[in-house]
């Protein structure tokens, strides 16, 4: 598996939705003797906790096209250089900071297309049918007819945002009798339910896109590149207040600090302008700092560190400190929002 993976990431470097191989390294002292191990880059949280976090809400519609359109990019990418992940799962798509995107990890199942060499791939949950009846086949010592191909990722992505939606793990419901018999049923239930709060056009684009991916028969499945054409990709959202606590950047956004009559007061705005800079710096080196006057983001105050790491520590220890006899709430704030000027106005 580690040749396999390390050969696999070598060949995949370079795209911002795959993790980055720095290297490899041997540990001497792991219990079994020297063991290799792969050095990559350090990301943050997984879908796997943010789904956690969404408490059967589901995740906004923002974080879902995030995820969705980051890691078709990436799948369009190993899928042309002829690779298949093979274990697309929620734990498997990492957030980085740094980068501000959502990024693929794991590949210790991955294998070329044509070329499969562990007749046993992907999560249960998130198995296309065709791994499902090859491995059953294998299990009786069968030859399953049907090749693997790079559709079995797009079945898993196709459950991972199904997930995302509803908040809800799918696992008994993919393995019931009734998805086989009509799962596009259950994804319109899924859709139409009371829970589910988006039911205006982008939920049917998203019902659609989602539908595309998880067709039994895995000729008709969408490729990489046909979804990321979906209309859904062309609906602009906002991220919802979760969203900027739960994923970090460099750029933090400080709320219930300023009053407006601080705003209106020249020096006084100087004055608290030294002060939050000061404070800030505790935590490392400010880029720059932004408080608006007028709307959007009136009043409110984004930060920009160097790096994520000690937008981190800032946030940590800002939230809830009493500045000027309020509670001060921190948030992260998109860096590429942030750089063009755009504030979003609908955050709660």
């Amino acid at each position: 598996g580690f040749r396999k993976e390390r050969a696999a990431l070598e060949s995949l470097r370079g795209h911002r939705n795959i993790v980055t191989l720095y290297g490899v390294f041997t540990n001497h002292y792991s219990a079994n003797g020297p063991s290799r191990c792969l050095l990559l880059e350090l990301l943050d949280i997984s879908v796997s906790e943010l789904l956690l976090h969404s408490s059967n809400q589901g995740c906004s519609m923002w974080m879902i096209q995030h995820c969705a359109r980051d890691v078709l990019e990436a799948l369009a990418f190993l899928h042309h250089k002829g690779y298949v992940h093979a274990d697309l799962k929620p734990r498997n798509i990492l957030w980085s900071a740094e980068e501000e995107c959502f990024k693929l990890i794991d590949f210790g199942l991955s294998f070329k297309e044509g070329n499969q060499d562990v007749k046993y791939i992907q999560t249960d949950g998130y198995r296309a049918p065709e791994a499902e009846l090859q491995n059953c086949l294998a299990q009786a010592g069968l030859q399953s007819e049907t090749e693997c191909t790079s559709a079995v990722d797009l079945w898993s992505l196709g459950i991972v945002l199904l997930e995302m939606f509803s908040g809800m793990k799918l696992k008994h419901t993919v393995q019931s009798q009734e998805w086989k018999t009509n799962s596009s049923a259950i994804i319109d239930r899924i859709f139409a339910s009371e829970g589910v709060v988006n039911s205006a056009i982008p939920a049917y684009h998203l019902r659609d896109l989602i539908k595309s991916m998880l067709h039994c028969d895995q000729g008709k499945r969408a490729s990489a590149e046909k979804a990321l054409c979906s209309p859904f990709f062309s609906i602009p959202f906002a991220p919802h207040i979760e969203d900027l606590v739960m994923l970090p950047t460099p750029v933090l956004r400080l709320l219930n600090v300023l009053s407006d009559a601080s705003l209106q007061c020249e020096e006084e705005y100087e004055d608290i302008l030294e002060d939050i800079r000061e404070e800030c710096q505790k935590y490392g080196p400010v880029v720059s700092l932004l408080i608006p006057k007028e709307n959007p983001g009136k009043g409110q105050v984004f930060v920009e560190y160097a790096n994520a790491g000690d937008s981190k520590a800032a946030q940590k220890m800002l939230t809830g400190k009493i500045f000027d006899g309020k509670f001060v709430v921190a948030t992260f704030y998109p860096l590429s929002a942030y750089k063009r000027g755009y504030l979003y106005q609908n955050l709660l």
